[in-house]
């Protein structure tokens, strides 16, 4: 919520506070952006409140805004607006919405300049996504693709490097030389992981070194440590 107002990218109707929300900061915070922006706040039942969200979470505050736009493609193509080249997420078939609203989280906080996303048999942006991605959707382009094996082959046609990121492979993400290119970080299914073709399309894949027993990390967790080393390596 207080994301939404900060951003300014799309127009807010209103917002509702429950009338038993209690007084904390951020709740006041939320009021001034309201108000410095001109949206009304509405004091309401908390069943109403509750009625009106699409969410079993809302906390006594809710906002009526614009759906949330989807970026074209060929617009995260180029370099970000702050003259950096592009530092894309690409997030294949990941259906787990906590998990998705974590690796959005982590895009954003990483720097990432836009996600890629499959339209079909993948989780998309819900109000659950939403709250895990604490406001990060409010900042990030995201493209929704029919696919994602022909939307690496676009990326690798303009330049950017395409890094899968896949348990098995023998290269480590910590030896990624790319990294201060125009890079594309790939990630999987909770389980799978990349799929076959999306694998074969990536110009590189690399793994988190494990010491542990264990099979895996989940894709959040792993997700998070490759695109902050991305990050670290960048100009």
């Amino acid at each position: 919520m207080r994301e939404l107002l900060a951003a300014r990218r799309r127009p807010v109707r209103d917002v509702w506070l429950s009338d038993g929300v209690t007084d904390a900061a951020i709740v006041g915070e939320i009021v001034n952006l309201a108000e410095r922006a001109g949206v009304p706040v509405r004091r309401v039942s908390r069943a109403r409140l509750d009625a009106e969200a699409r969410t079993e979470s809302a906390q006594g505050v809710l906002a009526h805004a614009r759906e949330l736009g989807e970026a074209a493609l060929d617009d995260l193509l180029h370099d970000a607006p702050d003259g950096r080249p592009p530092f894309l997420l690409v997030i294949d078939g990941v259906t787990d919405p906590h998990n998705l609203g974590a690796l959005l989280r982590t895009a954003e906080l990483a720097g990432a300049s836009g996600v890629v996303l499959a339209r079909h048999r993948a989780a998309h942006v819900t109000p659950t996504v939403a709250k895990a991605a604490a406001g990060a959707i409010e900042y990030l382009p995201i493209a929704v693709v029919p696919g994602i094996p022909a939307a690496l082959s676009q990326l690798g046609d303009h330049g950017i490097w395409t890094v899968g990121l896949d348990a098995g492979a023998d290269a480590s993400v910590f030896d990624l030389d790319l990294a201060d290119q125009p890079v594309a970080l790939v990630v999987g299914a909770e389980g799978p992981g990349l799929s076959r073709l999306t694998r074969a399309r990536c110009d590189v894949l690399v793994a988190v070194p494990q010491r542990g027993r264990l099979a895996s990390l989940n894709v959040a967790a792993a997700g998070a440590i490759a695109a902050f080393e991305i990050a670290r390596r960048r100009p």
